[in-house]
């Protein structure tokens, strides 16, 4: 850059050796960054699942999502090392003062790209081995080794109910206790009566109101218990609801990984 600018004004002389100066300092303090989320982001705002499983298939995605992202991002790098060694190979052979100058500044621009790319990786898996550590404390949280297809299967009608009653309880707060038409609609396609929800919701709200008026401060897990104690009354509706209308919603031979062949009836067997 100063190579560059040598003809400008000497104020800027003096801002580029600041910029000299300090710019250790900062390249070693970006090093921190350089992915797209912060830990607390990641386990709070971006995996929002209400329920465990659910919370491990999201976990889930995201490191496939990062993986995927490195993967590409390895390829790229290989190629662009590829094509870096050409260029210094051509520099070597070059004789042509100008086509040995372009050939500097084209070294020049692939390793900024190399020096960014690898910042990115390295953020990137950062961001996987959290991801990964925290696959493995929610195994530890429902206590498996593994999740099957069917265990995630089982978890719906829970994830969903309490996931409407969430949304329904916010709702609330801002209209005066009353659920908003989208969670009512939600609600009906659940199979669950919607004036019984409302009640729930009026019952919670009228009980935080008590709590405050008596000086005691209602607390989030006083609400995860509550839609906890929603899910398991209402667990068996939705499955109600498909039923009436010729559905089932859960067929454990259509699953994988799953003790499903055990129910499926062996042909020879059936033969002999």
């Amino acid at each position: 850059m100063n190579t560059a600018l040598v003809v400008t004004k000497p104020e800027y002389n003096v801002m580029l050796k600041n910029i000299q100066d300090r710019m250790p300092a900062v390249t070693r303090d970006t090093s921190n960054f350089h992915k797209s989320h912060s830990q607390f982001m990641s386990v709070t705002l971006d995996v929002t699942a209400i329920t465990p499983i659910r919370s491990i298939k999201h976990t889930l995605a995201e490191i496939d999502r990062t993986k995927s992202a490195l993967q590409e991002a390895y390829i790229g790098l290989r190629k662009k090392q590829n094509e870096l060694k050409k260029k210094e190979r051509d520099l070597e052979n070059s004789t042509d003062v100008l086509d040995r100058e372009l050939l500097e500044i084209e070294i020049l621009e692939l390793n900024s790209h190399l020096e960014g790319t690898q910042n990115h990786v390295n953020g990137a898996l950062r961001k996987m081995n959290f991801m990964v550590n925290q696959h493995k404390q929610l195994l530890e949280k429902v206590g498996k080794n593994e999740i099957t297809e069917e265990d995630y299967e089982q978890e719906e009608s829970k994830y969903h109910i309490m996931t409407c009653m969430k949304q329904a309880l916010n709702a609330a707060r801002s209209r005066n206790g009353s659920i908003d038409e989208g969670n009512m609609i939600y609600l009906f396609d659940l199979g669950i009566n919607a004036a019984q929800a409302q009640a729930e919701v009026f019952a919670y709200l009228n009980m935080e109101n008590q709590l405050i008026s008596s000086g005691t401060a209602p607390t989030h897990e006083m609400t995860m218990r509550w839609l906890e104690a929603c899910a398991a009354k209402w667990a068996k509706d939705p499955a109600t609801f498909a039923s009436r209308r010729g559905f089932s919603v859960f067929d454990r031979s259509s699953l994988t990984n799953s003790p499903a062949l055990e129910m499926v009836p062996d042909p020879e067997k059936k033969a002999a």
